[in-house]
């Protein structure tokens, strides 16, 4: 150990020699020799490694495992998890034969049954896209047209300018102004009747009070009713408080639906936990605060149904503003038109046309809300 060099001396004080790193051990100066004798093999990133924080074993080695008595039927692990010369598949294909189908063959249809379903909604999708197709043909013809040409395809002469000049000036430049006030009173009653049914569905599915059950039936009995039978009382109501001939003659008895009411209270008591509503109450918030901030977000979807019949029904509605309305200016489109189709010898095209460039918004409104609405239908079909 004579030749041993000063700043090795394990008894000596310590002292660092140029460039060098203090190490960590009660015996560093051996651990100094041996890391400079020693000269690390080259691994790659899956080989084993003393800095590595967890084991990592090289492909290309082998590791040999005593196997106990129980154990040695196990076949040996090779890399990669497939036979050599077996050609590696895409992970897609892999998965798409492990996966198993979504429906077993036993339940599958058979192919006579999907024929017959297809063929089935073809017929329903032209059933219902028929009438608009002839709308948009029909309001570019003239009267002479309507009689003389298909009904199916449009006529040589483009009649849709001279339609429109025929409408504004029956109407008197009111069609638009018939147009929004249609969605007025359609917006205000579905955002009033929506909050409403909301509101009340809510309170029957998470509170018990006296009279509960018997409110239910009184909801569900209102389903029942035509609208059509309780306009001349709803009339009587709003002549006695002044209401009639205003905007509010068609908002506030059109935010009344029992359907909005009951598709509510099924929505809130499948979609509300309870333990939310605890937790809130125990955190110190107030009905009210519960009810904006909380249940109206889980209520989402419902709500948008309920805004969508709300609105469609409102915008339909001609019976009430009839029997209410008397001003030109704040007549619905509905009852505008019937007041062009009852005239003598009317232009069928211009009214036509009218009734295409009516039905435009609710068209706009149920696509952009269509995913919205499906999920909403979907409220309460199953329980738990």
């Amino acid at each position: 150990m004579a030749d041993r060099p000063a700043h090795q001396d394990p008894h000596g004080p310590l002292r660092l020699p140029a460039g060098g790193a203090a190490v960590h051990h009660r015996n560093r100066a051996a651990v100094q020799r041996a890391h400079r004798s020693v000269q690390p093999e080259p691994v790659d990133g899956a080989g084993l490694h003393p800095d590595d924080d967890g084991l990592q074993l090289d492909d290309r080695r082998a590791l040999t495992i005593r196997l106990g008595p129980g154990v040695r039927g196990l076949r040996p692990h090779r890399p990669g998890g497939r036979r050599p010369g077996r050609p590696l598949r895409p992970r897609a294909e892999q998965d798409r034969q492990v996966k198993p189908t979504d429906t077993p063959r036993s339940l599958r249809p058979s192919v006579p049954a999907r024929a017959v379903t297809i063929a089935v909604l073809v017929i329903v999708l032209a059933y219902m896209l028929g009438p608009v197709y002839w709308l948009i043909v029909s309001s570019t013809k003239s009267n002479s047209d309507l009689l003389t040409t298909s009904g199916w395809w449009f006529s040589q002469r483009n009649s849709f300018s001279a339609n429109y000049t025929a409408l504004m000036s029956w109407t008197q430049g009111l069609f638009w102004r018939w147009i929004l006030n249609s969605l007025l009173y359609s917006t205000l009653a579905g955002v009033l009747g929506t909050l409403l049914s909301v509101a009340a569905g809510y309170g029957l599915a998470k509170f018990e009070f006296a009279g509960r059950g018997a409110v239910q039936v009184a909801i569900l009995s209102g389903l029942l009713m035509p609208i059509t039978l309780l306009t001349i009382p709803l009339y009587l109501v709003l002549d006695a408080v002044n209401l009639t001939n205003t905007i509010w003659s068609v908002i506030l008895p059109c935010s009344v639906s029992p359907f909005g009411v009951f598709l509510g209270r099924v929505y809130a008591d499948s979609s509300v936990p309870n333990e939310i509503i605890d937790s809130a109450r125990i955190d110190g918030a107030s009905e009210i605060r519960i009810f904006f901030t909380i249940v109206l977000r889980l209520l989402a979807p419902a709500m948008v149904t309920i805004f969508l019949f709300i609105f469609v029904a409102t915008w339909n509605n001609f019976f009430l503003p009839l029997m209410t309305i008397n001003s030109a200016e704040l007549k619905p489109v509905t009852l505008g038109l019937y007041g062009m189709s009852t005239y003598f010898n009317p232009q069928y095209g211009a009214l036509l046309q009218g009734a295409l460039l009516g039905v435009i918004p609710l068209i706009v409104l149920f696509l952009g809300l269509q995913r919205f609405w499906q999920s909403g239908l979907a409220a309460g079909a199953v329980k738990g």
